[in-house]
């Protein structure tokens, strides 16, 4: 897990959060198959990068909404609740390479998005729910999923 400081930005924990998961995930290819069993939930290297890929296409969505004066859709995933085949498949090469893009690409939606509103607009965030600045850090938080898996090198 990450540690974030009031020092951090929030697109800074964002993007140090997928960071850490890449980190993780370039261990992943050695995955010998066994999911890791954490809490009441299951984890395998592709569970691990869909859950935070899907908290932070959530959040944004969230986010989004809230920018435009509307009320955010909920979301209907199954969220840590499922572990689907797609998800017990091998860990390849290919799909770190997939992860890489896609995450990467995410964080950088984030911190384009975070470092153009300000502080106030962080901190007193229009509609309901968290902050902007809080709803970062608590993205920040999906470090959980591939510490999960964790370092398999």
């Amino acid at each position: 897990m990450i540690e974030t400081t009031t020092r951090d930005t929030p697109a800074a924990a964002v993007t140090a959060m997928v960071d850490h998961v890449l980190d993780l995930a370039a261990t992943w290819t050695a995955w010998d198959g066994t999911p890791a069993h954490v809490d009441d939930r299951v984890y395998t290297p592709h569970k691990a990068v869909r859950r935070v890929a899907d908290h932070m296409i959530d959040h944004l969505a969230e986010l989004e909404a809230r920018l435009a004066g509307e009320t955010p859709r909920p979301d209907h995933w199954h969220a840590s609740a499922i572990t689907t085949e797609a998800d017990l498949a091998p860990f390849t090469a290919q799909d770190l390479d997939e992860a890489r893009s896609r995450l990467t690409r995410l964080a950088r939606i984030w911190a384009n998005r975070l470092d153009a509103l300000t502080d106030e607009q962080l901190d007193r965030s229009p509609g309901e729910g968290w902050s902007f600045r809080e709803l970062a850090r608590h993205l920040a938080g999906s470090t959980y999923y591939a510490d999960a898996v964790g370092d398999l090198s």
